[in-house]
């Protein structure tokens, strides 16, 4: 992206789905690009933003493999007890407090035309609207020689589990676009923040570039019934017995859980976020990212007080990834998000040897590329 967009962009966090704490994007180098500065106090646990995506789509082995999830915003449409029996694949288990469970079914809907199935009306319209009636199959949801079909079978072909993107995100950015609806977007993209100064950027061309920028960083989406169903449990007040009870019960379930599934407990997708796209890398991050509604919307959340004109940095690697060795947390970032991390945690280690630790040696082989290979510094921008 440029960098006279990324000087003066400036958002109110109310914009992106939440008021009271403001951020701000900046140009920060050539090589890291973009990144998102806090322009006021964020204290530790504060929400600092709630961003719904330009678009999203669940990921194709996820779904072919029945988590089953809201076609345009992911929510899980699973009941929790009926989750719980599908990744134990015991089809009897039973969940104490079944009032807890979230899910509404009454309120699902499906497309009369292929029969894909939504959490609600307004997503049905949502999609609809969007980008679902360029891709809706019709009667031809379930032949294999139907193009979309034929397009989904070969990127599943190519891209097997841990899933990272899927071919449907960029259909629907094509959708979007066909259907007309990138244009309503830039209306309201220009009404909420038109700025004399940034005027190129809200012109038809100039936002086209800034869509296709936000399609080149995907964030990953989980969504479960069964996640929401255990944090309502931690809620509830009870005796201490019966909390023992019930969390002894909640541990032997995610054992069984792991036994018969593995680590693929949810509904997961990715979907394209303008504003989280804006925070950079770090392996000691101070926020998170997390979809605590369980659906499409993204909450970022300080993991400690940011102080002003500080850079909001989230973390790629997960939490036993930012413990292993610089040489293997650069191996990982390298490999999937093409980038050199010069956060301070890797620029404190720089003197260590470029090996991986003891534990590691068995699952990591030699690198063919050294260190300094030519990729970028922090790939908000590509």
């Amino acid at each position: 992206m440029a960098a006279s967009m990324c000087d003066v962009f400036s958002f109110c966090v109310g914009v992106a789905g939440r008021a009271g704490v403001a951020v701000e994007v900046r140009f920060v180098s050539s090589a890291k690009g973009k990144g998102l500065f806090a322009t006021q106090l964020i204290r530790k646990g504060e929400t600092i933003f709630v961003e719904r995506p330009l678009v999203a789509a669940q990921f194709l082995w996820n779904a072919l493999y029945r988590y089953r999830a809201c076609d345009h915003c992911l929510r899980a449409l699973e009941k929790a007890e009926e989750n719980a029996q599908r990744l134990t694949g015991k089809p009897g288990q039973v969940l104490p407090h079944p009032e807890l469970c979230a899910v509404r079914k009454d309120l699902h809907q499906n497309c009369p035309h292929c029969q894909v199935m939504y959490c609600s009306a307004e997503c049905r319209l949502a999609a609809a609207e969007q980008y679902h009636q360029v891709l809706c199959p019709g009667p031809s949801q379930d032949d294999p020689l139907h193009p979309l079909n034929k397009l989904q079978e070969a990127w599943r072909s190519v891209h097997y589990p841990p899933e990272t993107a899927s071919i449907m995100l960029m259909a629907r950015m094509v959708a979007t676009v066909k259907q007309g609806q990138l244009e309503l977007l830039r209306r309201l993209f220009t009404e909420a923040l038109y700025e004399e100064a940034l005027s190129q950027w809200f012109t038809p061309d100039g936002f086209r570039s800034l869509f296709a920028l936000v399609g080149t960083n995907g964030q990953g989406i989980g969504t479960s019934s069964l996640s929401q169903w255990v944090h309502a449990c931690d809620a509830l007040e009870l005796k201490p017995q019966d909390r023992e009870q019930l969390d002894a019960f909640i541990d032997q379930l995610y054992k069984d859980i792991e036994a018969a599934t593995g680590e693929f407990l949810n509904c997961e997708g990715s979907g394209l976020f303008v504003l989280q796209s804006c925070c950079n890398h770090s392996c000691v991050p101070n926020a998170e990212t997390s979809f605590p509604e369980n659906n499409f919307l993204l909450h970022v959340t300080a993991l400690e007080d940011i102080k002003p004109g500080e850079e909001i940095c989230i973390s790629y690697l997960d939490c036993c990834q930012r413990e292993r060795s610089r040489h293997s947390r650069h191996k990982i970032l390298r490999e999937n998000y093409l980038f050199v991390c010069s956060c301070p945690k890797c620029l404190a280690e720089a003197d260590e040897p470029n090996v991986t630790s003891e534990e590691e040696e068995d699952e990591e082989e030699e690198e063919g590329e050294p260190e300094d290979a030519e990729l970028g510094d922090e790939m908000t921008d590509v």
